[in-house]
């Protein structure tokens, strides 16, 4: 039998070995006929049936209904909802009609639960994660009751400009004491309105309606990362960090808050940075995933210094590792809010430390090809390819840009920081 079969007894075990192919294929199942398994190019698997309605002349349409995905129904179960669905065929029902007639009665909460079950397989997980927020926290409270037949391009605009004037903004508790800050904003509303427009082509996909209410609306331009560190506000945050640090906050935001500084890196790419991926013989990351792939992330003395400063655990994977539970650490938040009004900088985000990484680097010289690859915004092809030379350009800009912050932290002599147009 071959890898991928065209029809086969539908098991687990089969299923778990199933690759994907440049297009997406059908793998019938061999004992219930109209009843298969379908390999999306990115690997999402889905149980689907195939039925003629009206009785399964030739002449009938052809309908095709999903049951669900792998990772949430097994083979068999999902061979015994494929003969529920064929029994109301034989009765003369059509079930993937009567599941679209439903459908166009959904609230706009219930299309958002679909859109995230249904709509995503092509989505990391950070920005599904992104996504579900934005969906919690703004489009559920302001139009989650709404049938989506009824929205349109008025409610859009009414949406935006109460997502902008902070018709949302909350402070949630979540977990063990933990909180999630929810602001709003015209970044924040239009980000929002344009997932909102990719909710609603799934919606158009699914013959929930006909028109996409999103589109036309004119949103407020997104000016995220437009916020720099000058030399003096990288003095005063690191007297914060200093003060903060001796005040006895958690050391592992403030090392978290340092590499941040000096790389220029993501968050998550710091906060949930392995150990296994910190090579200290060629001062470098060797991230296994980020936001753009695999990826490497040079360390200048700085950072290094941040980092051997640390003591690896025997019980945790994780450079920074929550007090229990084998997770990574999440307290880094806190500790930020405390210490840019210690600096005076309300308003500063964590992310805006990245952007200020890179005004470092263009005003010292390095060209945006550099920088980009620094910051990661370059297709990375191998993970050895900007640290495996000890002259490598990309190394010695992480140098001078992580040493020049530092001294600007310190109070001494550094580069000025200016603005790098459409940096992200």
């Amino acid at each position: 039998m071959s890898k991928n079969p065209k029809v086969a007894k539908l098991s687990n075990r089969l299923i778990e070995s199933l690759t994907p192919r440049s297009k997406r294929y059908i793998v019938w199942d061999e004992a219930r006929k109209g009843f298969g398994l379908r390999v999306e190019v990115s690997g999402l698997k889905s149980f689907i049936v195939r039925y003629r309605a009206a009785g399964g002349g030739r002449n009938a349409p052809a309908r095709e209904m999903v049951i669900g995905r792998y990772d949430t129904w097994k083979a068999d179960d999902a061979r015994k909802e494929a003969g529920k669905i064929f029994n109301r065929v034989d009765a003369g029902q059509d079930p993937a009609s009567d599941r679209n007639r439903k459908r166009t009665e959904l609230t706009m909460s219930g299309l958002c639960e679909l859109y995230l079950k249904e709509g995503t397989a092509n989505k990391k997980a950070s920005t599904l994660a992104i996504d579900k927020g934005r969906i919690e926290h703004h489009i559920v409270p302001l139009l989650g009751k709404r049938l989506v037949s009824e929205v349109d391009s008025r409610d859009i605009k009414r949406f935006m400009q109460d997502v902008a004037k902070g018709k949302t903004k909350a402070d949630i508790k979540t977990k063990f004491r933990g909180r999630a800050i929810v602001e709003g904003g015209k970044g924040t509303a239009a980000r929002t309105v344009g997932l909102l427009g990719g909710i609603f082509t799934f919606a158009i996909e699914e013959k929930m309606r006909a028109d996409n209410p999103v589109r036309g609306v004119k949103r407020f331009a997104d000016n995220k990362g437009e916020r720099f560190l000058s030399a003096n506000e990288l003095a005063s945050l690191g007297e914060a960090i200093r003060q903060v640090e001796a005040q006895g906050a958690n050391k592992f935001a403030i090392a978290i808050i340092r590499l941040l500084t000096f790389t220029g890196a993501r968050k998550s790419e710091i906060t949930k940075l392995k150990w296994q991926e910190v090579d200290f013989d060629r001062s470098c990351l060797r991230l296994a995933d980020s936001k753009s792939g695999a990826k490497v992330v040079p360390l200048g003395p700085p950072a290094l210094a941040v980092l051997s400063g640390l003591i690896q655990s025997d019980e945790s994977q994780f450079v920074f590792p929550a007090e229990s539970g084998g997770l990574a650490f999440q307290g880094t938040e806190k500790v930020w809010r405390k210490l840019r009004l210690a600096a005076g900088l309300t308003g500063l985000r964590i992310h805006d430390l990245r952007h200020s990484f890179a005004s470092a680097g263009l005003l010292a010289g390095d060209n945006l090809a550099i920088i980009g690859k620094l910051l990661g915004h370059a297709d990375v092809k191998t993970t050895a390819r900007y640290a495996h030379l000890s002259d490598d350009p990309v190394k010695q800009a992480a140098n001078r840009i992580s040493n020049s912050i530092a001294a600007a932290m310190e109070g001494g002599p550094s580069a000025v920081i200016v603005k790098l147009k459409g940096s992200t």
